[in-house]
C-alpha cells in the first residue's frame, strides 16, 4: 500500500508546488523546464529504457513529437488552473479526463460498449459540467482564485482536461508499436524538455536559480508519481482494479483535503455535487 500512497501524495504534490509557485517568487515556465531532463534522468536510472529502439525504424515519431509540445503545454495549463481555480477542482478535472481514452477505445479502438461503462461516462461528464460551472456570487467568493471554476477559469480546466485525456490516448497508442513504455516515457520527456528549453530560450528567459532548484522537485514528484503508480500495478498484479480505484479516489479525496485545510478553497454546491459524481464514475468505470 506504500506504493498507492506514494503514488497519490506525489501527485497532490505537484498540484501544491504549482499553488505556492507564484508567492514564492518561482517561475512556473521555467520549472516545467527544468522538470523534464529530472524526469527523463530518473526514467533511465530506474526504469532502464532500451533508448536505441527509438532509432528502430517505424517508430511513431509523430507521437512521440506531439507528446513532446503537448506535456509541457499542458503542464503550463495544469499550472494555470491550479492557480485560479485551485487544486480541488483542477485535481478532479484532471482524474476525470480519463473519461476521454475511454471514449476513443470505443469509437477508435473498436472495444465493446457495456451499460456499466456507458453509464460511467455518463456520471463522469456530469460531474465535469458541475466542477467547471461557473461560480457566481459574494458567498462563494467570485472571482477569488478560491471559488472553484470561473467564466475565466473554465476554458483552463476544459484545456485540462482534454489535455491530458488527448497524452493518455497517445500513449495508448505508442503502446501498440514496438516501443516499449518505458523507452517511450524516456524520449517523450526528453522531446518535452527540448521544446521548453528552446521555447524558453527563444524567448531569452532570465534564469532564476529558485525557479530551476523548484524544477528539480517538480521532475522528481513528476516522475515518483508514474514510478509508484507502475510499481503498484507490479505489487498487485492480479488486482488492477484496486490500484486505479485507490489512484483517482486517493487524488481526488486528497485533493480536496489539501485544497480545503491548507489553501481554504471554497467550493459551492454544484462543486461538491461534482465532486461526488466524480467518485462514483471511476467507481463504475473501474476495469472488471
Amino acid at each position: 500500500m506504500l506504493s498507492l500512497a506514494a503514488c497519490v501524495a506525489s501527485s497532490v504534490a505537484v498540484s501544491v508546488l504549482l499553488k505556492v509557485a507564484r508567492e514564492r517568487s518561482i517561475q512556473v515556465e521555467q520549472a516545467i523546464a527544468v522538470n523534464y531532463p529530472v524526469a527523463a534522468l530518473l526514467c533511465f536510472a530506474l526504469l532502464r529504457p532500451e533508448t536505441s529502439q527509438a532509432l528502430q525504424p517505424g517508430t511513431a515519431w509523430w507521437i512521440l513529437i506531439t507528446l513532446g509540445l503537448l506535456l509541457p503545454g499542458v503542464f503550463l495549463t495544469m499550472a494555470g488552473a491550479v492557480r485560479h481555480a485551485g487544486i480541488v477542482v483542477s485535481d478532479a478535472a484532471q482524474r476525470l479526463s480519463l473519461l476521454i481514452p475511454l471514449a476513443a477505445a470505443f469509437w477508435m479502438f473498436g472495444e465493446s460498449y457495456s451499460g456499466t461503462k456507458l453509464a460511467g461516462m455518463g456520471v463522469a461528464l456530469a460531474a465535469l459540467l458541475c466542477l467547471i460551472w461557473p461560480t457566481a456570487g459574494p458567498k462563494y467568493g467570485a472571482p477569488s482564485p478560491h471559488s472553484g471554476a470561473t467564466a475565466r477559469t473554465l476554458p483552463l480546466l476544459l484545456c485540462v482536461w482534454l489535455g491530458y485525456g488527448t497524452i493518455d490516448i497517445l500513449f495508448k497508442q505508442m503502446a501498440r508499436s514496438s516501443l516499449d513504455f518505458s523507452s517511450s516515457l524516456f524520449t517523450a520527456f526528453v522531446l518535452a524538455g527540448i521544446a521548453s528549453f528552446t521555447f524558453l530560450l527563444a524567448r531569452r528567459t532570465s534564469w532564476r536559480r529558485r525557479s530551476m532548484v523548484a524544477g528539480a522537485v517538480l521532475g522528481m514528484l513528476n516522475f515518483s508519481n508514474i514510478y509508484f503508480y507502475l510499481l503498484a500495478h507490479q505489487q498487485y498484479p492480479d488486482n488492477p482494479t484496486l490500484v486505479f480505484a485507490a489512484v483517482n479516489i486517493g487524488v481526488i479525496g486528497l485533493g480536496t483535503w489539501v485544497g480545503a485545510r491548507l489553501f481554504k478553497e471554497k467550493l459551492g454546491p454544484p462543486k461538491i455535487v461534482g465532486l461526488f459524481l466524480a467518485v462514483a464514475a471511476i467507481g463504475l468505470l473501474l476495469p472488471r
